[in-house]
């Protein structure tokens, strides 16, 4: 690979074949390190050239000074495949056989009962069934129908207690009043105590036409 090659030389005079070959004693040995004639890895590598394509590649050095110098651009690329032979793929054929994990199948003589012994019911489920009961067959929809829901609602009437709201909206407890606590407030005193009304900036009604009593 030392030899250089003078200016104007086509590919073509480039690209000549060259093969590597292996020792015929490491070729005819195992994974051991034992001979064994029905086993042998290839002896012949053709060495091919190809361009590199689309990638840039860069020849690097570094100096004792660490400095750092281009030494050229790469525009080949060089690989070494074996030879595909019956006896190649019988290496890959014992290399994949090889990888795969060993299983061991037994016979019992009487059923396990002490290990990996079903559980009725674990805890989670335990837990969601409890949330379940709790929020009813309620689903989360998109937060845009639920604001449209609602906003329609408050054109009606003006106050609604929150259960009211989980009704008509069919929404679980914690996500409704994640959404009630971004466009309205709830009445803490007065005569609408403990229900709820949109923010001044969301309501369609002026101040003069707010309701006198709750729905």
């Amino acid at each position: 690979m030392g030899q250089s090659y003078r200016k104007g030389r086509s590919w073509e005079d480039l690209n000549r074949k060259v093969c590597f070959s292996l020792n015929e004693e490491l070729a005819s040995m195992t994974a051991a390190g034992e001979k064994d004639e029905s086993l042998q890895i290839p002896r012949e590598y053709p060495f091919t050239m190809h361009t590199v394509g689309a990638q840039t590649m860069a020849v690097f050095s570094q100096s004792e000074a660490d400095e750092i110098s281009l030494e050229g651009m790469v525009v080949h690329r060089a690989e070494c495949r074996p030879v595909v032979s019956d006896s190649y793929m019988k290496v890959k054929r014992l290399q994949i056989e090889s990888a795969k994990p060993q299983r061991l199948a037994q016979q019992l003589d009487r059923a396990v009962t002490t290990i990996f012994k079903p559980v009725a019911n674990h805890d989670f489920n335990l837990e969601f069934e409890k949330k379940k009961k709790s929020e009813g067959k309620m689903v989360r929809a998109d937060r845009q129908v639920v604001l449209d829901m609602l906003f329609s609602a408050f054109e009606k009437h003006q106050y609604y207690s929150f259960k009211d709201l989980v009704d008509i909206t069919k929404q679980p407890v914690t996500y409704l009043k994640e959404i009630m606590r971004e466009i309205g407030t709830c009445n803490r005193k007065g005569a609408h105590k403990s229900t709820w009304e949109l923010k001044p900036e969301y309501r369609h009604y002026q101040p003069g036409e707010e309701e006198e009593k709750s729905p």
